[in-house]
């Protein structure tokens, strides 16, 4: 696998309405110990679309991971539309600029700002099509956002080599007591074509 789609739930799925919230980490370590896993298995790409939440966190893990250890690997954000980030306070904002400028490559499925929910149905389409499985934070018994990216990743996977690898609440509770011990709290219980930047070019097989 050389390109994982990551994403997940968002934040306010997980009740997660502040930057400094302790389930943060722990869900980027989560992620992290999967992409090493991944990486020494041939993966070179991870991609994301950016979104508010897992998505973000992942991107930020990556970039990490790259600046730390792994300075071959590789983050693609690929937007459903331009400036999804319009509305979002500023410290979100922030931290959505840090990962567009450090990402080895970005991109946007539409060239508009948002007009509608089919622009998330096309960025599903296309970012499923362009990966080689995906990375899921959810619990099955928490519904939410993630569900239904799941469900059209099973539906490949039925026809074609397309792993689905999950991260769920008892994988985040692990990772919370391995790196704190005794937890004080449980992260899980909310569970419910023009390249903007320069650097690599991500292996497309659509065209933006």
């Amino acid at each position: 696998m050389k390109r994982v789609l990551i994403t997940g739930y968002k934040a306010n799925e997980l009740g997660i309405f502040s930057l400094k919230h302790p389930g943060i980490p722990i869900i980027k370590k989560a992620i992290q110990k999967r992409i090493i896993a991944l990486i020494d298995d041939g993966l070179e790409w991870v991609v994301v679309s950016g979104q508010w939440g897992v998505e973000l966190w992942a991107a930020e893990a990556v970039l990490d991971l790259r600046e730390r250890t792994y300075p071959e690997l590789k983050l693609a954000v690929i937007t459903p539309f331009l400036e999804q980030e319009e509305k979002w306070s500023d410290d979100k904002k922030g931290c959505y600029t840090s990962v567009m400028q450090r990402a080895n490559y970005v991109n946007s499925i539409t060239k508009t700002k948002y007009e509608g929910p089919w622009q998330f149905k096309e960025r599903d389409k296309f970012l499923l099509r362009n990966s080689d499985g995906i990375l899921l934070v959810y619990d099955e018994e928490t519904e939410g956002s993630p569900k239904f990216m799941k469900l059209q990743a099973a539906q490949i996977a039925a026809h074609h080599t397309y792993p689905i690898i999950t991260i769920n609440a008892f994988d985040l509770q692990n990772v919370a007591e391995d790196e704190h011990g005794d937890y004080g709290g449980d992260v899980t219980d909310d569970m419910p074509g023009d390249s903007v930047s320069g650097g690599d070019r991500w292996h497309f097989d659509d065209d933006i």
